[in-house]
């Protein structure tokens, strides 16, 4: 049988196998292994949640199909959610679906609207599945800076100008994983303007829309005037209520997009687990106080990483936002490469990061560190940071 399958030809070997293979090694002959590869967050829903989910669980009929688009009281709750937060009005049937997590709600999306051959603008760096689900769909993907700025919008004009097929799909995160990057409602202001004006489509992804750490809340594209028109937005339970094994997502926003994803999913899927979704609702429509408590714990985690690594020889620019840090290579190991400094911090320091290039070719230099061990954790991290740098 050929190996040679067109789809798997089309992605590269998976950046992080290889240091992930050597922490399981290291951990295999008993090393203490300080991960901060994955952000995989470490605590539990609300006891409210979990009980919702036994409640139903018990019920004799919970246990059958359940609705590929998200049972009614769910998509209801993120409507809800969005009138809360952002002031947005949505309608639950035709502008709400429940995904399997966000990523796997992007990558259907992919499917659904993309033919082989179309160009789509994607930030680099970025999460994988920004590009990767685009490839897998037959596209050519064509990079913009991860940056709100200036830069952003010189090269998205150019690419709409000289580039051809034209784009036809521009993917954003803010905030950014992994560089945390947070974007303000005046650049979804001009993004629209210019999706409009462009008929380009826009996909948001706003999982870490509530792990922010200035005073303003971090905005939804769809707070912007016209923006339905043009783009879809992607939420997640997993950061927020740290319910990330639950994958449960959600997409908000144009009615057409929406259709599109709804109805590849229901060739593909029979929804989540019914007790998951009610304990989803429980999630989003009872006490908020996880949101909170979340945001707090990993701006506490922040400061630490930055006040310990910094004593140790590495200073981190301090995120403003996600539970992330981007972290420049240390000067005197840049020649290394971020794949090769990650397996050497995880030799000699015994600290797992991610290779900033498994982001892309513009995360060369970098690694993420993300910030799910405790503050004792971290503290024992930056020991190791220390050994390893003084080993030079």
């Amino acid at each position: 049988m050929t190996d040679e399958f067109y789809r798997i030809q089309r992605l590269p070997p998976y950046v992080f196998a290889e240091v992930n293979a050597m922490k399981a090694a290291a951990r295999a002959r008993g090393e203490d292994i300080v991960d901060l590869g994955m952000g995989n967050p470490d605590g539990a829903p609300p006891k409210h949640v979990i009980e919702k989910l036994c409640e139903v669980a018990h019920k004799p009929n919970a246990h059958r199909y359940s609705a590929s688009k998200g049972i009614p009281g769910l998509r209801k709750a993120q409507a809800a959610y969005y009138k809360r937060r952002f002031g947005v009005t949505v309608d639950a049937d035709k502008e709400v679906i429940v995904t399997l997590g966000s990523k796997e709600g992007l990558a259907n999306l992919a499917q659904a609207i993309t033919a082989p051959g179309d160009v789509v603008l994607a930030p680099n760096p970025s999460y994988p599945i920004h590009t990767f689900g685009f490839i897998i769909a037959g596209a050519a993907i064509r990079s913009i800076p991860a940056a709100p700025g200036e830069e952003f919008f010189e090269r998205l004009t150019n690419a709409m100008r000289y580039t051809v097929p034209r784009p036809k799909v521009l993917v954003v995160g803010y905030p950014s994983n992994p560089t945390a990057y947070v974007a303000d409602l005046p650049f979804y202001e001009r993004l629209v303007a210019f999706a409009r004006e462009h008929e380009l489509i826009v996909i948001s992804d706003l999982a870490y829309s509530e792990i922010y750490f200035g005073d303003e809340p971090t905005p939804s594209i769809l707070q912007v005037e016209g923006a339905k028109e043009v783009a879809v937005e992607f939420t997640s339970m997993s950061k927020t209520y740290s319910m990330a094994g639950w994958r449960i997502g959600f997409a908000v926003g144009n009615e057409k997009l929406i259709s599109a994803l709804a109805r590849v999913k229901s060739y593909l899927d029979y929804g989540a687990f019914t007790p998951i979704q009610a304990a989803a609702v429980a999630a989003l429509n009872g006490p908020q106080d996880i949101v909170e408590a979340n945001r707090n714990l990993y701006r506490k985690r922040r400061d630490v990483l930055v006040e310990c690594f910094g004593r140790a020889g590495w200073n981190i620019p301090v995120p403003q936002a996600s539970m992330f840090a981007w972290a420049p290579i240390p000067e005197r190991f840049h020649n290394l490469g971020a794949m090769e400094f990650s397996k050497r911090l995880l030799v000699e320091g015994h600290v797992a990061v991610a290779p900033g290039v498994g982001f892309g070719e513009e995360g060369e230099g970098y690694v993420r560190i993300a910030l799910v061990e405790n503050e004792q954790r971290l503290r024992q991290a930056a020991r190791g940071v220390k050994k390893m740098l003084a080993s030079g």
